[in-house]
């Protein structure tokens, strides 16, 4: 099996600076070991046409990410976020933005549950033009990610570091990919549907 060169460029977010090879079309990165904030941010910065995502939790510099992905014209974005999350300070400031809903920008942003009314709990996104979806149960906080690790094993934890037991697959797979972006497709679609509904009932 041919190591994938999309992913290799993340070996430089692991203690080793590589990815072991006979990885494949996808690698899992694990949190409190990899870098996986830095993963996120590369993948989000290198965007140039599309982004779709579910999401339980955010945080301040992927939501900055997002936000320039959402004022380019060039890119579409569409975002689902859990409805018990949705109070959180970025996810009310990225719901009200003049783009998270202007047709102009391709954008479209909701609030939701599953469809059985429980927790969407999809943690994951599709990355249009890189040809790569990532999905695990890396939430977007401080310690779901491990934001702050040292990559260097002798180095000194950043003050207060800490890590929940999260992972993140990164796929070039273009089963993966394709369907992950309909299942994301799916979800975005019923939380438009629970809006909707939401604006109708008395």
């Amino acid at each position: 099996m041919t190591d994938d060169p999309r992913l290799a460029k993340f070996g430089q977010f692991t203690p080793e600076g590589y990815l072991t090879p006979g990885y494949g079309e996808t690698y899992l990165f694990m949190v409190g070991r990899d870098d996986v904030h830095g993963i996120l941010l590369s993948l989000l910065t290198g965007e140039t046409m599309g982004l779709k995502l579910n999401m339980f939790g955010y945080d301040d510099e992927l939501d900055k990410a997002i936000r320039g992905l959402m004022a380019n014209p060039n890119v579409a974005v569409q975002g689902s976020l859990d409805k018990s999350q949705a109070g959180g300070v970025h996810e009310r400031a990225i719901l009200a933005s003049d783009v998270a809903a202007n047709p102009a920008f391709y954008n479209s942003f909701v609030i939701l549950q599953s469809a059985t009314h429980q927790i969407s709990h999809t943690k994951g996104g599709v990355l249009v033009a890189q040809g790569l979806a990532f999905e695990g149960s890396t939430n977007w906080s401080s310690s779901g990610e491990g934001t702050g690790i040292k990559l260097d094993p002798k180095a000194t934890p950043a003050p207060g570091f800490k890590a929940q037991n999260n992972t993140l697959a990164v796929s070039a797979n273009p089963v993966f990919v394709s369907r992950f972006a309909q299942r994301l497709d799916t979800e975005h679609l019923t939380g438009l549907a629970q809006r909707a509904q939401a604006t109708v009932t008395p």
